[in-house]
């Protein structure tokens, strides 16, 4: 009777060290490979390039693999237990650094059975982890950016997106990611295409002095140059007509999302946070434009998702629970919830009646006011996208100032003054520049 042996692997980019891999593999036995999901893979890296069915089509065409089976954790162990293979093969690269414990649990569980750990030197030169740079430097296709949200949303606990202004902050969220304490890689899922921050970069007062042709531009330049998902502030979404308009373009572009808001009326960048100008949509002629927006839409992967504004307003939860069951039963593929308020109390009690609908779809929150809750405690409330909104714009202006500010006082350059970079720290961001 031959050996069973398994080989767990998340295989988004083939390389020569996993056939390698394989190859020992079938030598001692049949292989079965256990494929790592989306959500295992995102629960410590990036959510991979292809989906997990696109995964184990590639894998199960290679030679010597008999079965494809999904491994949902990093833990090797329930898969283990379950199937009692006699070899276990993986790279000898994972005796240190974060893999250090799952293997160390892989030898345990195997002693259960005399099962045996095989290690096969790691392939030099090549990293699946070098591949992954590589392709986001060669970039994407507006289908596949278009779709990557709602995986996201599958595999993800907690989508986190930042603001975009120009393409240089486009790079900065697709390149900026730290490595926690647990060994994890943790970075910005994605980009929120604010029509506040666009104006603002632009220098105008006005949020409607900026066009969506305008807008438009400003979205080209950033999908140029990098691959995450983008979500775009519609406003209003203005006139019907106009906003199906809309969604047809961003929806060709490869933009994964619209957020459009229950307010009638011209939109403008206030000081008071709040522009009185503007009325609260009726229910009806909300749900109608909503209705419009997603029969314009071409394909099922591009998402509506409706912003209530009724606690910025004053009306209170149950008005904005009532629109949330209006905005979902039109077709709405999500809910932001806003609010101004210094507490996060009303979001959160927003939230726990929102849980309890029986249709309820992604719910979207951007924490600028209340900003002392953290990420888990919004993912714990049923929180699923949170919107760092206009941090990287504000951030950017004081230090301008303050360069500014030493070339005119010092009547030189403010290169140690106003601690600038050098310039081949900031063309590293840029794809193609040597």
């Amino acid at each position: 009777m031959s050996k069973r042996v398994y080989i767990g692997m998340s295989a988004d980019l083939i390389h020569p060290g996993h056939l390698n891999i394989i190859r020992r593999g079938a030598e001692l036995g049949e292989v079965t490979i256990g494929l790592l999901t989306d959500e295992a893979i995102a629960s410590y890296k990036r959510v991979p390039f292809m989906s997990f069915e696109q995964r184990r089509e590639v894998i199960e065409a290679i030679k010597g693999v008999v079965e494809v089976v999904p491994q949902a954790t990093l833990d090797y162990v329930p898969n283990l237990q379950r199937l009692r293979p006699d070899f276990v093969v993986h790279g000898d690269d994972w005796r240190e650094g974060v893999q250090r414990q799952t293997r160390q649990k892989v030898i345990e569980a195997l002693s259960e059975w005399g099962g045996k750990l095989v290690e096969v030197e790691y392939t030099q030169g090549i990293s699946s982890t070098g591949l992954n740079s590589a392709l986001r430097e060669v970039g994407t296709t507006p289908d596949i950016r278009l779709k990557s949200l709602r995986r996201m949303l599958h595999a993800k606990p907690l989508v986190r997106l930042l603001d975009i202004h120009n393409g240089l902050s486009g790079l900065i969220i697709e390149n900026v990611r730290i490595q926690t304490e647990d060994g994890k890689a943790r970075e910005f899922d994605g980009m929120w295409g604010s029509s506040l921050t666009d104006s603002t970069a632009k220098g105008k007062p006005d949020i409607e002095a900026v066009d969506v042709s305008a807008r438009m531009t400003t979205l080209n330049e950033v999908l140029e140059v990098t691959t995450k998902p983008i979500v775009y502030d519609g406003d209003t979404g203005g006139k019907v007509e106009h906003f199906t308009f809309t969604v047809r373009t961003l929806e060709r572009l490869g933009v994964s999302a619209v957020i459009i808001e229950d307010k009638t009326g011209l939109k403008k960048n206030s000081l008071l946070g709040n522009d009185v100008s503007q009325t609260q949509d009726s229910i009806e002629n909300f749900c109608l434009k909503i209705k419009e927006g997603k029969r314009a839409q071409a394909t099922d992967d591009f998402m509506i998702i409706a912003r209530i504004e009724s606690l910025i307003l004053g009306k209170g939860i149950d008005d904005a629970v009532e629109r949330a069951k209006a905005y979902l039963a039109a077709g709405a593929d999500g809910i932001m919830i806003h609010s101004r308020e210094k507490s996060p109390e009303e979001v959160l009690e927003f939230c726990r009646r929102y849980r309890a609908l029986e249709n309820r779809k992604t719910l979207v929150v951007v924490p600028t006011s209340y900003n002392s809750i953290t990420e888990d405690e919004l993912a714990a409330a049923g929180v699923n996208i949170v919107i760092y909104a206009n941090h990287l714009l504000r951030a950017a202006y004081p230090a301008m100032v303050k360069t500014a500010t030493s070339i005119l006082t010092h009547q030189r350059s403010a290169e140690a003054d106003a601690d600038l970079l050098p310039i081949k720290d900031v063309l590293k961001l840029i794809p193609g520049t040597t």
